[in-house]
C-alpha cells in the first residue's frame, strides 16, 4: 500500500482505511472485532492519560468515572462520522478536531490493538500493511457516497449474504444510523440531515446495493487476471 502524501488539515473529512499485512485477517474473532471498536471510541479523546490495556485493569467504578471525566471535558481529537470493521481492512470517515489529530488517534489505535491482537495471538511484527491511507472528502455529495460505501462495504464483500444481515452488521456504523433512539458513538447528523428520516437513508444506501457488490466483484476478476 503507498504511503500518504496528503496534508491532513484540521476540520476536514478524511476516508481513512487500512488492511492487514499482506491482506492477512486482522479480526479473527467478535472479541477482537469489539475491542477494536472500543479501543476507537477510547482513543478518539484528547487526553488519554492511561493506555486502554491499562484502563481495562481498573475497577469497574473508577474506569465509569474516567470515561465520565473525559466526556465532560469534550475534548477529541477526531470526529468520528462513520466506521466499519472487516475481516482484513477497516474504513473510519472522520473529521480532524485538532492539529495531527488523525495520525495522532491511528497512531494510537494502531499500537493499542497491534499489542492486543500480537498477545492474543502469540504472534509478533507488525499487523497492519504500513500507514494508514486517507482521502479528503471534497463536496457533501462525496461524504454521502462514501458513507454509503462504507456501510455496504460487508455486503458488497460478501461478508453478509443479504441486505438484513448488513443492516445488522455489529461491526459498522450503520445500525447507529438506523436506529435513532439508541445511544451513538457516531457523529451521525452531519450526514442524516441531507435526508428526511432514517428510512429515506436506507433507501439510498440499499438503492445501490447490487451494482456496488457487482463492482467488487469486476475489481476481484481484474485483480485475478
Amino acid at each position: 500500500m503507498p504511503g500518504r502524501n496528503i496534508p491532513l488539515v484540521t476540520d476536514q473529512i478524511y476516508h481513512v482505511l487500512n488492511r492487514g499485512v499482506a491482506a492477512q485477517p486482522i479480526f479473527l474473532s467478535k472479541t477482537e472485532y469489539l475491542r477494536a471498536i472500543q479501543t476507537i471510541f477510547y482513543y478518539q479523546n484528547q487526553k488519554t492519560s492511561l493506555r486502554y490495556s491499562l484502563f481495562l485493569r481498573l475497577p469497574v467504578k473508577e474506569r465509569e468515572e474516567f470515561l465520565n471525566k473525559l466526556k465532560a471535558e469534550k475534548k477529541f481529537l477526531v470526529e468520528i462520522l462513520a466506521f466499519c470493521l472487516m475481516p482484513n481492512h477497516f474504513h473510519l470517515l472522520l473529521r480532524q478536531l485538532q492539529d495531527n489529530g488523525i495520525s495522532i488517534f491511528m497512531s494510537n489505535v494502531a499500537n493499542s490493538y497491534t499489542r492486543y491482537f500480537n498477545t492474543k495471538q502469540k504472534r509478533i511484527g507488525p499487523l497492519f500493511q504500513g500507514k494508514f491511507r486517507a482521502v479528503r472528502v471534497e463536496t457533501d455529495n462525496q461524504l454521502l457516497h462514501l458513507s454509503r460505501y462504507i456501510h455496504l462495504n460487508p455486503y458488497s464483500s460478501y461478508v453478509t449474504k443479504t441486505l438484513d444481515g448488513t443492516e445488522n452488521y455489529s461491526y459498522s456504523s450503520f445500525p447507529e444510523y438506523l436506529c435513532p433512539e439508541k445511544p451513538s458513538n457516531c457523529t451521525k447528523k452531519i450526514i442524516l440531515h441531507n435526508f428526511k428520516d432514517v428510512l429515506s437513508y436506507k433507501k439510498f444506501v440499499f438503492d445501490q446495493a447490487d451494482y456496488q457488490r457487482k463492482l467488487q466483484e469486476i475489481k476481484h476478476l481484474a485483480l485475478e487476471e
